[in-house]
């Protein structure tokens, strides 16, 4: 009898058809712990009908051909006008709609608005990375905004609608618009206040006219950008419509897109002002203090968006390990494989609970949670968009060759893993902005370690963590040098006192043991094995 050569057996199915919030059970616990029970309900479901919406079919190939069919630049019409535009792919066009109709840019304007905004990012963002970049900046632009209440009040209920209003137009006849940033220049990268872009202040009070250069300026096709640019009295912070009130374009010349290793369906591009209208923001001189609340924002969404990878990683290696059968028996039952997915899903956890934490105090609003977000917010997107890629890349490998080819989605993510880290100000930038809080805001630290010590006495690898830290905080001899080191030690000993009080006691046990506890190798996968593995592996699987 011939063997049948065509018979396909033993491939996990796609991961399809689930609810990616429902299934995710630390993102569901820290809603839950987050939100007033008055508000649970309603989060839950709206949650829930973005996350079956995430595991659809129909979004997850969405997300597949907004990448395979990059933005592509029009600088001209086909009569020689300069008209500066950029073609996406409908599908950019219909993810984006999802979003901005799913509340990812409303958090400002209803209670628990950030914990419930922060999950469903996390959420969507596992469907695909690119078009959260729009999503975020639109978001993060109404505190900076808040600078100049008429400025704000013409905006921000423009910034913070659910309707996404495709095509450049005057903003005041749109239902809903998106923003854009443009901080950095060729010369100086995260050092702006080495910016060139001059100011020139027109007759009209706070109106003026920019002529210079951005070297990164995402989502070109939003509606406005917060601009830094040098005024007489110094770097100062501006709003750059595309289109002016009266319908002419802007002078808004996009040179060329950036062709970047990841983030491939969004569209960053180098943009030249030349006699560009602009309205200050803030004082002049003022810019960085301006803009920094966007800065500030947009890095809690680097946290997100790094945990939506880990989290979305994880699903597609527990999932895979779940189906395949190797060596006589499920991979997901091979005690190494076993020790590898719950090592991932620890990180991910990890990830979510202080992601979750920072959003909850930006509801809060308090100064005691203001001073905590300002360590709090710098130390986690250093470390945990680092672990970001380790980790992605790990899950990848999980999947064997199946995992290295494109079809399986891994290679996107893998991809897409560095660009928080570097996106926002990379390691270095966040680990000087610790230096300079602990230096300059005591009462930030104060806040910070008021944070930590609510677990104290629960575990007693944390306590030592925690000593250690403080001997580390006590001598500030050389300490730039050694800033990165202390920034990790910052943000495992949050995350662990956050795990010790919120998670399962067998995550919290198996986290405390390998980051705080030493008890790890330098690969993941290296966790003791007298750890109740088998539990974290469970609870990471992602089913309803």
């Amino acid at each position: 009898m011939a063997a049948t050569t065509h018979t396909v057996t033993n491939q996990a199915p796609p991961l399809v058809g689930y609810d990616v919030f429902a299934s995710d059970r630390a993102l569901v616990e820290g809603v839950e712990r987050h939100l007033d029970p008055k508000l649970l309900d309603s989060a839950r479901e709206d949650l829930s009908l973005l996350g079956r919406s995430a595991g659809s079919v129909q979004a997850q190939e969405w997300g597949a051909l907004a990448n395979a069919y990059p933005p592509v630049l029009r600088t001209h019409d086909r009569y020689g006008n300069r008209i500066d535009e950029v073609d996406f792919h409908p599908s950019w066009h219909r993810l984006l709609g999802k979003a901005v109709g799913g509340g990812l840019t409303t958090a400002w304007s209803r209670p628990g608005g950030h914990v419930r905004r922060a999950a469903g990012f996390l959420v969507w963002t596992q469907v695909e990375g690119g078009h959260g970049c729009p999503v975020s900046m639109t978001h993060a632009a109404v505190p900076a905004l808040r600078a100049d209440p008429v400025l704000a009040a013409e905006w921000e209920p423009r910034l913070t609608s659910t309707i996404y209003d495709q095509g450049l137009r005057p903003a005041s006849q749109k239902a809903g618009v998106l923003f854009g940033m443009g901080m950095t220049e060729k010369q100086g990268g995260s050092d702006v206040r080495a910016n060139t872009t001059c100011a020139a202040a027109l007759s009209e009070e706070g109106t003026y006219e920019l002529k210079g250069h951005k070297w990164f300026c995402s989502a070109p096709m939003s509606d406005a950008f917060l601009v830094l640019a040098q005024a007489e009295q110094g770097l100062t912070c501006f709003l750059v419509p595309r289109v002016l009130e009266d319908g002419t374009r802007n002078p808004f010349a996009i040179q060329r897109l950036k062709d970047k290793l990841g983030n491939r369906s969004n569209a960053s591009s180098e943009v030249e002002f030349d006699g560009t209208w602009a309205r200050r923001v803030g004082e002049e001189g003022r810019g960085v203090r301006t803009i920094i609340e966007m800065v500030a924002a947009t890095r809690l969404d680097c946290v997100l968006g790094s945990a939506a990878l880990m989290r979305q990683a994880v699903a597609q290696a527990v999932h895979h390990a779940t189906y395949r059968e190797a060596f006589g028996g499920k991979l997901i039952d091979k005690p190494l494989m076993r020790n590898v997915l719950a090592d991932l899903a620890l990180e991910s956890e990890a990830a979510t609970t202080l992601a979750l934490r920072l959003a909850a105090a930006y509801d809060d609003g308090s100064e005691q949670e203001r001073a905590f977000l300002r360590l709090a917010v710098p130390a986690a997107k250093y470390w945990v968009t680092k672990r970001c890629t380790p980790m992605v890349g790990e899950a990848l490998e999980c999947l064997g060759g199946n995992g290295y080819v494109e079809e399986s989605g891994m290679p996107r993510l893998l991809r897409e893993a560095p660009l928080n880290s570097i996106w926002e100000g990379s390691g270095n930038v966040q680990a000087l902005d610790v230096l300079r809080a602990l230096q300059r805001e005591p009462q930030a630290l104060n806040a910070f370690l008021q944070e930590v010590g609510r677990a104290r006495g629960a575990d007693h690898r944390l306590d030592g963590a925690i000593k250690g830290l403080l001997t580390e905080l006590a001598d500030l001899e050389g300490i730039e040098a050694r800033a990165r080191r202390l920034v990790e030690r910052m943000a495992l000993v949050l995350q662990g006192s956050l795990l010790v009080r919120y998670a399962p006691a067998e995550v919290a046990d198996a986290f405390c043991a390998s980051r705080l506890g030493g008890d790890w190798g330098a690969a993941f996968g290296t966790l003791p094995h007298s750890l109740d593995l088998a539990s974290v592996v469970e609870r990471a699987a992602p089913r309803s």
